[in-house]
């Protein structure tokens, strides 16, 4: 049965790699069908709303939804509700999506760019599970009445429940290693997240469950990050830690994310980097991370993993073979780096 997109192209680079991405998945699945959905900058320029009911409209018609990038520097200086970031908060409560899914894989192309010893991160290879759509960003109460700041964080046990089976799921399907990040010395918070997590461990025995505190993990993840497979932790310690994680690869342009509920409606896949008004339009931006959100998409929201896995190693094995854009220390532009893929994915095809 064919299955239907819901395409954000978005600002800045967005255009471009968005048609990069679309032809790979055109090769690789011929029936799919796509729907441009505005959001963000180009959806405050056409409509005056970042996230517009149009917008919102088309999300029922979809069963996934690929976004490349939105905002930039021209929209700096809106009020907070009508900046694009607004519109990306807006589609993520729209969806549902309690669940960010971010990888962190050194390749071993390319694993002389990381900041750390290449003997330390090659072989890398971390998913962070962070929780969307709790803790301290969302508790009440929060104020500041310019003396006094307030955030408050809150977690029920059924939220923590929830991720936690998320985090366990993808821990099956991989080396069965989960490390639960929290701070329990200190929050009652975090002491209830470790009950949580503990208690939905017995519905995983093939999985091996660790614990630890954000501070040791975070500098685990600097001095030993081969250690870790699957993480899972709160929105606030996520935020911080898979951040960390990305920057072990070396370059914040090969880096997908996912952004999942509970199945009942559609999961959002974007790039983790952003915009990059810089180079928009000039043909240079790298395309990779969103051919791997693609990847994700094709994985998670399709069961298409033949697939996920011929665009991942056809992307590795442009990578090992020196093809990359300048963010990666190469040469090559949006175009050449597709056409590269392409090629990959042709032999690829004409052997399975």
């Amino acid at each position: 049965m064919s299955k239907t997109i819901g395409l954000i192209a978005g600002d800045g680079i967005g255009p471009e790699i968005t048609e990069a991405t679309v032809k790979v998945l055109n090769q690789l699945v011929a029936d799919f069908k796509y729907i441009d959905i505005d959001l963000g900058g180009v959806a405050i320029d056409k409509h005056a709303n970042p996230f517009p009911d149009e917008s919102k409209a088309k999300l029922k018609e979809v069963d996934a939804v690929l976004m490349a990038a939105i905002g930039g520097p021209k929209y700096d200086d809106l009020p907070r509700e009508m900046r694009p970031e607004t519109g990306l908060l807006g589609l993520r409560k729209e969806l549902e999506t309690f669940a960010n899914i971010r990888p962190a894989k050194v390749f071993d192309a390319l694993a002389h760019l990381s900041s750390l010893k290449t003997e330390i991160v090659k072989g890398t290879d971390i998913v962070v599970v962070r929780e969307l759509t709790g803790g301290i960003y969302f508790g009440q109460p929060s104020s500041n009445d310019g003396e006094t700041g307030i955030n408050t964080m809150v977690y029920s046990k059924e939220e923590v429940k929830r991720i936690a089976r998320v985090a366990f799921d993808f821990a099956m399907k991989r080396s069965r290693k989960l490390c639960s990040v929290d701070k329990a010395n200190v929050l009652n918070v975090s002491q209830l997240w470790r009950d949580a997590v503990t208690e939905v461990a017995t519905d995983y025995p093939e999985v091996e469950l660790s614990h630890m505190y954000v501070d040791n993990a975070a500098m685990q993840l600097i001095k030993d990050p081969k250690q870790f497979d699957v993480i899972v932790t709160g929105n606030l310690f996520g935020d911080i830690l898979s951040d960390e994680a990305s920057m072990l690869t070396g370059s914040i342009g090969l880096l997908p994310s996912a952004s999942l509920g509970d199945g009942s409606k559609p999961g959002l896949y974007e790039p983790v980097h952003g915009s990059a008004p810089d180079i928009a339009g000039k043909g240079l931006a790298n395309p990779a991370a969103m051919m791997l959100s693609a990847a994700m998409m094709l994985r998670y929201s399709f069961d298409m993993d033949k697939e996920a896995t011929m665009l991942e190693t056809a992307i590795q094995e442009i990578l090992q073979a020196g093809i990359t854009t300048a963010d990666l220390g190469g040469s090559a532009g949006t175009q050449e780096i597709g056409e590269a893929i392409h090629k990959q994915l042709e032999t690829a095809l004409s052997k399975a």
